[in-house]
């Protein structure tokens, strides 16, 4: 897996290796210059080929320093440059003020105050055409809403396309936020983002990725810095040997392809587990089916639908493979639980709300079958009295919301996270999924593009179907029913429900993409095994 940071604790990072002596900050500002600059030349070979000119973007902390590195390697590679600097350049940070000083030696610097008063009109008013615009204003640091100067760049976005500017950001576009992704007051939308040492949260979640553009991690020479320490003190609280300490349960990490788990060995299908998945009534079979093969072709054992006997006959006329279970009500369930072979159950596919209601208590309960997967109708059953849900549930059930079925059950996590972003960093999905799985007591996957899953201790972990991983057919009826017999026959065959949810995930995804447009539900596990010998497995 790959972590993903927030600002501070990208700032913690930088600060252990500053400490330990690895290298300095003026060191790491002109290494963070010089990868924009490479990353630009690489993303558009023809800019390597001077002359051309450029508008650098300066704010008034580093990282108008990196964009007065950025300025000066242009110039020394035979560029015009012209550079505005937004602040007082006798405020800057020490290590941005020597590279203010080092550009100013080469050329002029237009001045410009931020606040008061709000950023000028004619701020982009130069004096010839240009090809690049470098947005090196606040970066990861913004804390506020961020409107004047971006107001204006929004409204000249089209121009800029029309006259083929391309737009890139140092670390992140000015005005979204590098812990959500949310937007502060107004953001130019960059074509090519390049960030330093590790993607940033924000790159990921919200609207980070229809404003990044692409996005390039440049290395500046972190890799075998001290790790700070996860602990309870802010990042500026000191250090223990050298490692600053960050919020606890801080790290995050983007989901990558399954190692374990996954591939079949030897013995026989109990070996591999026995997953029940409850059905809905007459008509209302489909979703359940839709998982039960889901789970099937990600490797369980056996599967079996439990359907109640007004929906038998529907379901005996469409499977072959799955097995059928007759579960009117809970007692039903109950007995059908007597058989300790089983071990994962899914619930909410088209399960009827009544249906949720009654059959819940009696799965989570059960001695015998420690995984459930709550979906869909549960998550609506509850929607009156989310506590009376999460009173009954333990660290051996996952619930798998999308938005709406996510502020129903946590009105007032979805309330902020919905609401204007006034301040950095933002409340995140990050933030609202942690809280919702530690309320709950169990593990949850808040579904979306950006989905992330999250434990009650706090470890947390992203599935970025964004950027090259885009699989927007998967907005279609039936795909998360599919994503819930995934897990649930991961769960079956023995993994933990946080890897189970996150190997789910991922695998999701890539059978979305390795199908592409025209994609239904149904078609998501007939891709699995294509999936599998892509990946060796």
């Amino acid at each position: 897996m790959t972590e993903v940071l927030t600002a501070a604790q990208m700032r913690a990072i930088e600060k252990a290796s500053i400490d330990s002596g690895a290298v300095t900050g003026l060191e790491l500002m002109e290494r963070a210059g010089r990868g924009v600059v490479e990353a630009v030349f690489e993303e558009w070979p023809e800019l390597a080929k001077a002359p051309h000119r450029a508008v650098v973007l300066c704010g008034p902390g580093n990282n108008g320093g990196d964009g007065f590195v950025v300025a000066r390697l242009l110039k020394e590679w035979g560029w015009e440059v012209e550079v505005f600097l937004y602040g007082d350049p006798a405020k800057l940070p020490p290590d941005a003020r020597v590279n203010y000083e080092r550009w100013c030696a080469l050329g002029d610097v237009a001045i410009r105050a931020i606040d008061p008063p709000p950023l000028m009109d004619d701020t982009l008013r130069t004096a010839e055409k240009f090809e690049l615009l470098v947005d090196a204003l606040f970066g990861t640091g913004l804390t506020r809403p961020f409107k004047g100067l971006y107001t204006i760049c929004a409204q000249m976005r089209d121009e800029l396309r029309k006259n083929k500017v391309r737009v890139v950001a140092v670390d992140i576009p000015t005005g979204l936020c590098s812990d959500s992704g949310r937007v502060l007051g107004t953001v130019l939308s960059a074509d090519l983002t390049v960030t330093f040492h590790a993607r940033k949260i924000g790159h990921v979640l919200d609207y980070g990725s229809e404003n990044c553009g692409k996005v390039a991690v440049a290395t500046i020479g972190l890799e075998g810095s001290p790790r700070p320490r996860v602990g309870a003190k802010p990042p500026t609280s000191g250090a223990v040997r050298g490692c600053p300490a960050v919020p606890p349960g801080a790290w995050v990490t983007l989901i990558e392809a399954p190692r374990s788990g996954v591939p079949k060995s030897g013995a026989h299908k109990y070996t591999h587990g026995h997953a029940l998945i409850l059905t809905g009534g007459s008509g209302r079979t489909g979703a359940a089916r839709l998982a039960a093969r889901g789970a099937l072709r990600i490797g369980a054992g056996l599967v079996t639908l439990g359907v109640p006997g007004s929906a038998q006959q529907e379901v005996a006329c469409q499977i072959t493979a799955l097995m059928l279970a007759r579960v009117d009500d809970g007692a039903g369930l109950a007995e059908v639980l007597q058989d300790d072979r089983l071990n994962a159950l899914c619930l909410g596919p088209g399960l009827g709300v009544a249906r949720a209601r009654d059959l819940v208590p009696v799965a989570v309960r059960a001695k015998h079958t420690p995984h459930v997967v709550l979906d869909a109708d549960v998550l609506t059953a509850f929607a009156d009295d989310p506590q009376g849900l999460f009173a009954v549930l333990h660290e051996h059930c996952m619930l798998t919301p999308h938005g709406g079925e996510f502020a129903r059950l946590f009105p007032d996590l979805a309330e902020k996270l919905n609401a204007p972003a006034e301040k950095g960093p933002a409340y995140s999905k990050v933030d609202a999924t942690r809280e919702a799985a530690k309320r709950a007591g169990c593990v949850v996957l808040f579904k979306g593009a950006d989905t992330v899953i999250a434990d009650p201790s706090g470890r947390c972990s992203i599935n970025a179907a964004v950027y090259d991983r885009a699989a927007p057919w998967l907005a279609t009826a039936g795909s998360g029913d599919v994503l819930a017999g995934f897990i649930t026959g991961l769960l079956a065959r023995g993994l933990d429900p946080m890897p189970a949810a996150e190997t789910a995930a991922w695998l999701h995804v890539e059978c979305a993409r390795r199908f592409g447009p025209g994609l239904i539900a149904e078609d998501l596990p007939e891709e699995l095994p294509k999936v599998f010998r892509d990946l060796g497995l």
